[in-house]
């Protein structure tokens, strides 16, 4: 097959990035003005707008989130990713009264925690305690690769319950937020989380879905567009930008996640009867693309370390609802994945121009 009728039955409109499968990672940089990073979100979540891309004529139209019930065929089948963000961000308190600010990653056993601790150096060990819980003591039983620490924790209660209480929201670092912040962590908490969000687990949120709200929901119901859930714990390998020089050397993380019984049977009627598969977000979109394309859903707990860049043939997913996405990142590459590389730009350049919010707190776009 020549490289063109590859593009075709792929979808790949710019098959100039099939030319030479070891793509740059610099092919996917651009300049982002300091100014369109959103610092917090939309006064409502579906007032956000929209960039709307169509493949078929590469047309852009500008409109709002709440349009979307509009802009979606009946039938269509949209996958939300139901993770729940930990308020996983911690402080911990050196017997000199320093601090030291840790990020939770998981629990291995009651009481053993991972996390990444940032300003601990190997004498200032022990003691320690959590600055916001001082009889809770903290012990560092191992240093890991990659900077990650596993710590013994001195309470009963399980992570999520002690991190519920003491923990604030696991922010990206580009959103800036003042050391004492204790009402915008209240507002974090809420926005900073999908209104259908139920399995805890995830450091980061799947931003995609911060726009929908309980009402929007209903509306698409009625729109005869189906939805359907899956789980993936969002981890902060997502948002790294790749360090590697090209991106077929570089190394993806790998995120846990989950289908359920019922969700593979909704994906795979919408297979048979020919609808569209939506992702809402990248999140959701790695977990389908995950699955085998010649054989039907099925339910399971796995993990995916998928890494979607150019040129790559889409099994399952036929369009999907983003944000815009950090410069040279894994993100961006499975957009001009979708898109191809060269729309890809324009879009991103559209989208600066047309002075759109970009990254978690930010605007969205759908492409179909």
């Amino acid at each position: 097959m020549s490289l063109r009728g590859f593009a075709r039955r792929h979808e790949i409109n710019d098959y100039s990035a099939l030319q030479c499968r070891r793509m740059r990672t610099d092919d996917l940089d651009f300049h982002l003005p300091a100014e369109l990073i959103a610092q917090s979100p939309a006064a409502e979540r579906s007032a956000s707008r929209l960039l709307h891309y169509r493949r078929s004529d590469r047309a852009i139209a500008h409109r709002t989130f709440a349009d979307l019930p509009s802009l979606l065929r009946r039938g269509d089948l949209l996958v939300f990713n139901d993770a729940r963000v930990v308020p996983a961000r911690f402080t911990l308190q050196k017997k000199t009264g320093g601090r030291v600010e840790g990020l939770f990653l998981g629990e291995d056993a009651a009481g053993e925690w991972r996390v990444l601790l940032k300003n601990l150096r190997r004498g200032d060990d022990h003691p320690l305690h959590f600055a916001d819980a001082p009889d809770v003591a903290v012990r560092v039983i191992e240093r890991r690769e990659a900077g990650e620490v596993r710590l013994a924790v001195g309470s009963d209660e399980p992570a999520l319950v002690l991190l519920s209480r003491i923990g604030r929201m696991p922010l990206p670092p580009y959103i800036k937020r003042e050391k004492d912040h204790d009402s915008r962590d209240v507002a974090d908490r809420e926005r900073y989380q999908t209104v259908y969000a139920r399995e805890p687990g995830a450091v980061a949120a799947p931003t995609a879905g911060l726009h929908f709200t309980d009402d929007l929901m209903t509306q698409l119901d009625a729109a005869g567009v189906e939805k359907t859930f899956v789980t993936l714990h969002v981890g902060l390998g997502t948002f790294r930008p790749v360090s590697a020089e090209t991106l077929d050397t570089h190394v993806m993380h790998a995120e846990s996640y989950t289908i359920s019984a019922d969700a593979a049977a909704t994906l795979n009627r919408a297979k048979q009867d020919g609808r569209r598969i939506i992702a809402v977000g990248t999140t959701s979109a790695r977990v389908l693309e995950s699955q085998p394309a010649d054989a039907a859903f099925a339910a399971k707990t796995d993990q995916t370390s998928i890494f979607i860049y150019p040129p790559y043939g889409w099994r399952h997913v036929s369009a999907m609802i983003t944000n815009f996405h950090l410069p040279k990142s894994t993100l961006i590459a499975m957009i001009a994945a979708m898109v191809g590389l060269d729309e890809q730009r324009r879009i991103y350049a559209t989208a600066i121009a047309e002075r759109y919010r970009f990254f978690s707190y930010g605007d969205a776009m759908l492409i179909e």
